[in-house]
């Protein structure tokens, strides 16, 4: 008897301050490994761990994030992401870029190169200049 392949529930952690191409990029790899669920960092969390107050608030990135084609669901997450919340969400796997500072178990983690010349701290700079 065949099994069926079940489609795998991918999650992609992020604060989402600005999307730029790189994030997106990051959501396309994610989406050909399953259903991309982002973890999207909380408002607080973003002040506490990036010491900064992001431009949007978590219902303005979300509603952006929920947009994008390769988003599935978005929900609500600390800075950090752990064994225990990717369990209580019934996550395969966690993709994120190679700046990972995420505690998981390795067999749990994706990682894929981040695009190169682009992070949203390097654009929050050239924004404050203009």
């Amino acid at each position: 008897m065949k099994r069926k392949n079940k489609i795998k529930r991918v999650m992609v952690d992020m604060t989402g301050s600005i999307i730029h191409h790189g994030h997106i990029r990051l959501l396309k790899k994610a989406s050909k490994l399953g259903r991309v669920i982002v973890a999207l960092t909380s408002d607080r969390e973003v002040k506490k761990y990036k010491k900064f107050k992001p431009p949007l608030n978590f219902n303005q990135r979300k509603e952006i994030l929920v947009a994008i084609t390769y988003v599935e669901k978005v929900i609500k997450s600390n800075f950090i992401i752990t064994d225990r919340f990717l369990k209580q969400n019934k996550i395969d796997i966690l993709v994120h870029g190679s700046d990972n500072k995420n505690k998981i178990n390795s067999k749990f983690l994706k990682i894929f190169k981040r695009t190169k010349k682009i992070n949203s701290t390097k654009l929050r700079k050239k924004i404050s200049i203009i």
